[in-house]
């Protein structure tokens, strides 16, 4: 076992990665024919992970549910790391599927793909943090959503460049929600309003502006879907944009 750790104490290395994403990884040529496959693995690690957070989710209680040991699991999957890199790619499987988007309608198709996209972050709330967004090992699956969001923005006739910052804002928007739906709490937010309620009035003059908006019902729910509030201003915004460069 202390071998073992040893052994996960070590880089990961990123082409070993990239080949398990790709299924480019060598096959082994000696010794029994494998009882799993990472896609077995990585699925049943979704479905853990569904069910009770990433956190919940290791090697050991992975491999429980095969009737295996976590030793046996290394065999297929180098460790947790590239464990939920299979498992962003296990879901990213259902789409984008944009082909009911009428040809050159750039702005219906990057709403379609936004909801699509927003749809798997609902389903699967730990992709938030399985997807941080920093630089990644990206699977060709990931890959696909990333191609699909430039291809339906080719009509605006923007440039690669510009058209990958809208990507950005459009994924950054779902992510942004699907934060706010995990770290909502019904009960602890009505303590939330109750104390802040009474702080305002207690200092209302401090804060004239907070104070007004709050009396207008800034804060009540407006029966708005925020994901397309959100997902029109930024499109606005994309409209505006070229029209500035025509």
């Amino acid at each position: 076992m202390a071998a073992r750790n040893k052994e996960q104490d070590k880089p990961r290395d990123p082409r070993a990665s990239l080949a398990l994403l790709w299924g480019e990884q060598d096959q082994p040529t000696r010794g029994p024919k494998p009882k799993l496959s990472p896609r077995q693995i990585a699925a049943a690690a979704v479905e853990l992970a569904d069910g009770e957070g990433l956190d919940a989710v290791s090697m050991s209680k992975v491999a429980g549910g095969f009737g295996v040991s976590a030793m046996a699991l290394y065999r297929y999957v180098p460790g947790k790391g590239e464990l939920v890199e299979l498992m962003v790619e296990a879901v990213l499987a259902e789409g984008p599927d944009l082909s009911e988007v009428p040809d050159g309608d750039w702005r219906a198709g990057a709403r379609e793909w936004t909801r699509q996209c927003a749809r798997v972050y609902a389903a699967h709330p730990w992709l938030l943090t399985a997807t941080a967004m920093r630089r990644q090992i990206m699977g060709p699956r990931q890959l696909g959503w990333l191609d699909a969001a430039l291809a339906v923005l080719e009509p605006t006739g923007l440039g690669a460049a510009q058209r990958h910052r809208i990507f950005l804002l459009l994924v950054g928007h779902v992510r942004n929600l699907a934060q706010q739906v995990s770290d909502h709490d019904e009960e602890r937010d009505r303590e939330w309003n109750r104390l802040t309620g009474e702080l305002l009035a207690r200092h209302a003059d401090r804060f004239p502006a907070l104070t007004k908006a709050i009396a207008e019902g800034a804060f009540e729910p407006a029966g708005v879907d925020p994901l397309d509030f959100g997902l029109d201003r930024i499109l606005d915004g994309v409209e505006a944009l070229i029209a500035v460069r025509e």
